[in-house]
């Protein structure tokens, strides 16, 4: 059996999400990963991955849509839209850019762009 390209981790990642998944999300990554969620917070580490998957601020699992994959050697580069629900305000659209960068098969590092739209 043949590993995953890096594309099929990706689109296994967004399915994790998608489906609240975390032990499916959990294994994309490196045992170090870092996610940088430009403008709000840095996870390190699977643990505090794990945390964000369903962060206590959002209620049931997002809707993605992702709309463009880009793939330059180690890093995959996705853009699209999203629904989700915080606990706070209720429904919200927001589109998301998502930079993954790779080491040994498995993603290392997620960078998240996230803006509101209306």
């Amino acid at each position: 059996m043949t590993a995953p390209t890096q594309r099929e981790l990706v689109d296994q990642y967004f399915a994790g999400f998608r489906a609240s998944d975390h032990p499916r999300i959990l294994a994309t990554l490196t045992d170090d990963v870092e996610w940088v969620i430009h403008g709000h917070r840095t996870t390190r580490g699977k643990a505090d991955f794990d945390g964000e998957i369903e962060n206590p601020a959002f209620t049931g699992s997002p809707d993605l849509d992702v709309q463009r994959v880009y793939e330059d050697g180690p890093v995959v580069v996705t853009t699209g839209e999203g629904r989700g629900v915080t606990v706070e305000h209720g429904p919200f659209r927001f589109g998301f850019n998502d930079l993954f960068t790779f080491r040994d098969g498995l993603i290392a590092r997620v960078d998240s762009y996230v803006v509101p739209l209306a």
